[in-house]
């Protein structure tokens, strides 16, 4: 609860009390400004509840920028170590592949000569 919550309850209450006041007493500028001051204390009332869920939203809202942003940040970490593995693994795997055509070289070369040979033709023009 905040200032104008309790100034506009408070301005409220005394506004029905000038009301109040005036009509037994008869007297209608009493009980005119009995009105006003009562729809003034219920305006600033309900303005002060209006800054408090303002103010509840904003805190909310950075709560919730702040979590995004430490999702974000675990999420980014998560990814760069599946990356890392991923790279790992595929160093590794060239590796094997690199010792292994270097242990068969003949057939290496003939498995290149074929793969050159079948590339060009397939991209040579259709007659």
């Amino acid at each position: 609860m905040n200032r104008d919550q309790i100034e506009g309850g408070l301005r409220n209450i005394r506004g029905r009390g000038r009301s109040a006041i005036g009509a037994v007493t008869g007297r209608v500028r009493p009980q005119a400004e009995g009105a006003f001051d009562q729809a003034a204390g219920a305006v600033q009332y309900a303005y002060g509840r209006a800054r408090d869920t303002a103010d509840d939203l904003q805190r909310d809202g950075a709560h919730l920028v702040n979590e995004a942003r430490h999702r974000g940040r675990a999420i980014a970490g998560d990814l760069q170590e599946r990356g890392r593995t991923y790279q790992g693994e595929a160093v590794r795997r060239g590796r094997v592949v690199a010792a292994r055509a270097e242990e068969n070289k003949g057939t290496t070369l003939l498995l290149v000569a074929l793969a050159a040979f079948s590339a060009g033709w397939l991209m040579r023009r259709g007659r």
